[in-house]
């Protein structure tokens, strides 16, 4: 199989590097394609896959397209591609609020579509990725998508009305994570650690507490109590959150990404 990117970004980077670095494919098997000649040699000098400028030469030398651009301007790449597109290709989209309905329009009856909603940890090996089926795709497309994305992190499988909560949730979820381990370094000088030691204390007690989460499957409040003893330090700071109306704020914050990727699929600004 030859897989295409149309899209050169940082989250067909994570792609490439783990399926080249993790030898599921070979570099000579990846084409990738991108507006700006520094960004293709780049790609080239790093992975040794094969480059152009050209989208529609991704899409007629490739059987696996994957679309790697932003919801506003998938329109105008699939104008771009479609007619260059051969009868059987698989076509995977991570541009968000984009439904496969539209892309599968645009593609042709002989091109098949699934979706996908990837996150930047992708780029360490670390990502969560959603995929869903579009109405031409098949168990054997799924199992594709599956095997692309489970080279940078974990994959499931969904009913397509899913993924824009989805984005909501860690699609954009790695920017609220961010946020607020910033607050916590922030905080960790204010109580008179240096800035490099808060940031490695508070980006490993959040790794750490996302696996531990992972390996044993408990519901997050069983483990939140495992730390949380009668009047102690825990405890005290958990109130100090509730007060601050952390919970809501990040449920707030997912609907809210929720909506703005309904409004990119139907073509938002």
């Amino acid at each position: 199989m030859r897989i295409g990117f149309v899209g050169a970004g940082n989250m067909a980077e994570a792609l490439v590097r783990g399926l080249v670095k993790g030898g599921h494919v070979a570099a000579d098997r990846i084409l990738a394609s991108a507006p700006r000649q520094e960004r293709l040699d780049e790609l080239a000098r790093s992975y040794a896959i094969g480059v152009t400028p050209e989208n529609r030469d991704v899409a007629a030398a490739s059987d696996l397209v994957v679309l790697s651009v932003k919801p506003q301007i998938l329109d105008k790449v699939l104008r771009e591609i479609a007619d260059a597109l051969r009868p059987g290709t698989l076509v995977i989209s991570i541009a968000a609020g984009v439904d496969a309905e539209k892309i599968e329009t645009a593609v042709g009856e002989a091109v098949r579509v699934v979706r996908a909603m990837p996150n930047t940890p992708a780029l360490v090996g670390a990502g969560a990725t959603a995929i869903a089926p579009g109405s031409r795709s098949t168990a054997a497309d799924l199992a594709v998508a599956k095997a692309l994305f489970d080279a940078v992190g974990i994959t499931v499988t969904l009913e397509e009305h899913h993924l824009d909560a989805v984005t909501g949730l860690s699609g954009s979820g790695p920017a609220y994570v961010f946020l607020i381990l910033e607050a916590l370094s922030d905080a960790g000088v204010k109580v008179g650690l240096s800035r490099r030691n808060a940031q490695r204390l508070a980006a490993q007690t959040v790794m750490g507490s996302a696996k531990l989460l992972l390996d044993t499957d408990e519901h997050p409040g069983k483990l939140k109590d495992m730390v949380t003893s009668p009047g102690g330090t825990a405890i005290a700071g958990l109130h100090t959150l509730e007060q601050g109306g952390l919970r809501t704020t990040l449920i707030n914050a997912v609907e809210t990404a929720t909506k703005r990727a309904r409004e990119l699929g139907r073509g938002g600004k």
